[in-house]
């Protein structure tokens, strides 16, 4: 491919909307365009690294058994509406009527879609198990676009379903995806970690998310780099140990003005161990939920939301304090009434003689007990796991960091084939529910977090599988110097006959210009070629951004074979 010639355009500067190092790369380098807030267009030289993601995931998706579909992108609410999640999910799924008034939808997953499928096709256990992919197009209507391609509303999403008949079967051919999964990213060129996962909307009995550790992840996870436990934070645990005491007395503590765990602690010269923390919240439906915490510790609200199985949760306004007999500032489990829930953290069930708020104000109580002096059926640990708390498998230091999620795996079970009626008939004619699998890989995040991991600020270098063109040839001649274009050009030749994939600098311009492009057009093996090359000896050969080799012009096309096949070799 001649560059002169190709569908290109590079920035000097850096764009301002830009947050991230990808997201300015890649606007610089010319591979997207911004068209609207979390959309892009995509130029030819994205579109080939793409392809190349896409391939890949192809490959180790067949090599698993799975079957290729093409699920519609425009989906009927009615389908939906079979699961529920028509009604229940947000804003985030985009809802709009035809021309006749049918309520449809722009598919932001698609469940409904595959199994509706599945039970048109699927009615014997002599069927099972099966695999559905598709490599498809999505749209979220995401509240908070960022990062280019990170968090963006449109995207291409590889999306399968594994269909079941039983539990077993579905958590063998689990491990079989999670396999697969680390197979595409070792081959992308991209580090992951696999972390156990909160499910989400998505639902299910499990969930592992596949995390390209860089530091401008949104998700925080908690690592022990001792015995090897990994969690997103979300659902990260800890061991946490109690002491017991002989239960004390009740009294009533004068505390003017002190409102927060801070102030009431250094008031009463107490550690914050030692308080109870009380924080309310109210749900979709406006009911009101009390979380009980100790005071050195914060609530993980993702926790709560599951234990309690609320998709809404937000914090109580002044308002329903007042409206439901709650002192604001003072709060706590004694003399709450009404209905009113109240959860309870393994933090404080275990512990005793606390100091709370008693719903009074100015006043707190000490020497509170659970079990004593409150109750709640609902005990669970909704605490939030920080740098330094001790892993819950091997008790050593936990530590903190960030990442992308690039890919996830779900253990749906029969959450989507009990309510659309997708069954089985098993050995002995009984009906029965498909059980599911759900594994996602999202193309762009792919990409756009290998250059995350790998470029510079100002340079990209891609992994040889994944990258637009496997060699890029710079010539720096001008219209005097014809012998080193002839040269060039001879070498072009040479490479694109032995199918290697060339990028052609044959524009007549500066050396720093050429090579500026040439930095973000990323191609993991560069050829110089110059007057001053020549007078040393031959081209310059660059290797994954490594300083440049002299190598004679003779037989260069043997020595990129080579050069070329061991990058290969080294991601297999």
């Amino acid at each position: 491919m001649l560059l002169s010639k190709y569908f290109f355009k590079t920035i000097k500067e850096n764009p301002r909307e830009a947050e991230l190092k990808s997201h300015t790369l890649l606007l610089r380098g010319g591979y997207i365009k911004q068209i609207s807030a979390g959309i892009f267009s995509y130029m030819p030289i994205a579109v080939r690294a793409l392809k190349k993601i896409e391939a890949i995931i192809r490959e180790e998706m067949d090599n698993i058994g799975g079957f290729e579909v093409n699920l519609p992108v425009v989906m009927p609410a009615s389908l939906w509406s079979e699961t529920g999640r028509y009604e229940s999910i947000g804003s985030e799924l985009l809802r709009f009527t035809d021309r006749t008034d049918r309520k449809m939808v722009l598919g932001m997953t698609h469940e409904e879609a595959v199994t509706d499928l599945a039970r048109y096709v699927l009615n014997s256990y002599k069927q099972l198990p099966v695999m559905l992919y598709q490599l498809q197009t999505k749209f979220r209507d995401e509240p908070r676009v960022r990062g280019g391609l990170i968090r963006v509303r449109e995207f291409v999403m590889k999306d399968a379903y594994s269909f079941h008949t039983n539990n077993d079967d579905l958590n063998n051919y689990y491990n079989i995806v999670h396999e697969a999964y680390q197979n595409i990213f070792r081959r992308c060129g991209l580090s992951v970690i696999s972390v156990a996962s909160d499910v989400g909307m998505m639902g299910g009995s499990g969930a592992h998310e596949f995390m390209a550790v860089v530091e401008c992840g949104e998700d925080t996870l908690i690592l022990c780099n001792s015995c090897g436990y990994k969690a997103n934070r979300e659902v990260a645990k800890t061991r946490r140990d109690y002491k017991k005491e002989d239960m004390k007395p009740i009294e009533e503590l004068h505390t003017p003005q002190k409102e927060t765990i801070g102030e009431v602690a250094s008031f009463l010269n107490v550690e914050g161990n030692k308080m109870l923390k009380t924080i309310a919240f109210k749900d979709e439906n406006g009911e009101i939920i009390l979380a009980l915490i100790r005071g050195d510790l914060e609530i993980n609200e993702t926790k709560l939301k599951n234990y309690i199985k609320k998709k809404i949760l937000n914090l109580a306004t002044d308002e329903d304090l007042e409206k439901n007999g709650i002192t604001k500032g003072f709060i706590g489990p004694i003399g709450i009434s009404g209905n009113i829930t109240i959860v309870v953290d393994e933090s404080v069930a275990n512990s005793n003689n606390l100091v709370a708020g008693a719903n009074k104000k100015d006043y707190h109580l000490n020497n509170i007990n659970y079990g004593r002096d409150f109750d709640s059926p609902y005990i669970t640990d909704i605490s939030a796991v920080k740098e330094g708390d001790r892993c819950p498998l091997c008790n050593e230091k936990l530590s903190v960091t960030r990442g992308i999620e690039v890919g996830n795996i779900f253990k749906l079970g029969t959450k989507y084939s009990s309510s659309m009626k997708a069954k089985f008939l098993d050995e002995s004619g009984k009906e029965k529910d498909i059980i599911m699998g759900c594994y996602g890989i999202g193309v762009g995040r792919i990409f756009a977090s290998v250059i995350e991991e790998k470029a510079t600020e100002k340079n990209i270098i891609f992994p040889i599988t994944i990258a637009p063109f496997e060699v890029e040839l710079i010539g720096l001649f001008n219209d005097k110097n014809s012998e080193i274009e002839n040269i060039t050009n001879s070498i072009y030749k040479e490479l694109t006959e032995k199918n290697i994939s060339v990028i052609y600098d044959d524009r007549k311009a500066s050396p720093g210009f050429k090579f500026n492009d040439a930095a973000l057009i990323g191609s993991p093996i560069k050829i110089a070629i110059g007057q001053k090359s020549l007078d040393n000896g031959g081209a310059e050969i660059f290797i994954n951004g490594s300083d440049p080799v002299i190598y004679p012009i003779s037989n260069i096309t043997e020595k990129i074979i080579q050069i070329k096949n061991n990058l290969y070799n080294e991601l297999k």
